[in-house]
């Protein structure tokens, strides 16, 4: 894959590089547990990773785990990939950018960068550089990154594609170029689970789609169907039974996983509410909007049960790598098989 050339000014702007977090590599137990004592949103904290290791000794329970939010580009990487790789998490429901922008993206090579929110972004923007509070972006490398989505997508037979499907050409993509086997994208195209992206438009995705659809005639197109997302992810409540959500904000990811069980009765399937569910956020409840809206409140909806739930109200990057490395190395996942969603759902009609 080729990089583009930056200018010594621009250069000086990306020089660190955004590390990302192993949580296998610490034990963040000890630390857990003296929280289990405390108040607040430790102990809230240290309840999350008890209801979490529940799901992952539950060997009825399918784990979806939600990213909204900038996660990946904030050094969230390897976090997700070691819960994906110990069959910790059986599904993934994201915002575009997480998979597309932010995983693709490094898979193809590139990187995130730090850098400050004290800084002239009129500088930035004459610079091609793209900014996420305190981290930077090189806006030609991710040109680069719509191209390459837009030249998978070409290859495509025309349809219409949930974005599961799409991604998962992403994945064939990254094996057959021998890149990014540590990617989020890779391991799941390995190991066969499922990730979904019910606004897959709003991201680098979306660029390439209006690159491939631009002139086309329509029965030569690839479409995104976002309602064939909605049935293959009801498909897999209505077949795992129990089901416990790991969510990371809230966003379109939140409300499409918990809007299975509805969905499920919709089709005559009377699904049981998600068993265990744990919401990371800072968003309030109090506006009404969904990302802060409790998991009490989704009960009322129907959708979430009320005895193994738990929200964490703190910001995502300092509390996921402590939940992931304490029920990491408790172990409650070594009897854990993978589910492989994605290949069942390949045989579904």
């Amino acid at each position: 894959m080729s990089k583009s050339q930056k200018s010594p000014e621009k250069q000086e702007f990306l020089k660190s590089t955004v590390a990302h977090i192993d949580p296998t590599s610490f034990d963040a137990r000890p630390i857990i547990n003296s929280m289990a004592q405390t108040a607040f949103q430790a102990r809230n904290l240290a309840r999350a990773v008890d209801i979490y290791n529940r799901m992952l000794e539950d060997s009825s329970c399918s784990v979806i785990l939600t990213l909204a939010g900038s996660l990946i580009s904030a050094g969230q990487k390897k976090v997700v990939t070691a819960l994906l790789e110990n069959n910790m998490v059986d599904a993934i429901c994201s915002t575009g950018a997480n998979i597309v922008d932010q995983d693709f993206f490094e898979a193809l090579g590139f990187k995130h960068y730090q850098g400050t929110q004290f800084v002239d972004d009129q500088k930035l923007r004459a610079l091609a550089i793209d900014r996420i509070y305190d981290t930077y972006i090189d806006e030609d490398e991710l040109r680069i990154c719509d191209d390459t989505i837009g030249n998978i997508i070409n290859e495509m037979k025309p349809g219409a594609y949930s974005s599961r499907e799409i991604i998962n050409e992403m994945g064939a993509y990254l094996e057959r170029k021998n890149l990014g086997n540590d990617s989020i994208i890779g391991t799941c195209h390995r190991k066969n689970i499922p990730i979904f992206c019910p606004a897959f438009s709003d991201c680098s995705a979306g660029f390439g789609f209006v690159m491939h659809q631009n002139g086309r005639p329509r029965d030569k197109q690839v479409a995104i169907d976002s309602a064939r997302d909605f049935l293959e992810l009801t498909k897999i409540k209505i077949e795992s039974g129990d089901s416990g959500l790991l969510m990371l904000g809230g966003g379109v990811p939140k409300n499409f996983v918990q809007d299975t069980v509805v969905s499920a009765e919709l089709l005559g399937v009377d699904a049981a509410m998600h068993k265990y569910a744990i919401q990371i956020t800072v968003a309030d409840e109090r506006d009404g909007a969904l990302s802060g809206s409790t998991l009490k409140e989704a009960c009322s909806w129907g959708k979430v049960d009320t005895v193994f739930e738990q929200m964490v109200y703190a910001e995502a990057t300092l509390v996921f790598p402590l939940l992931a490395s304490a029920a990491y190395h408790e172990g409650k996942w070594k009897k854990r098989n993978g589910r492989q969603w994605n290949a069942w759902l390949n045989k579904q009609v």
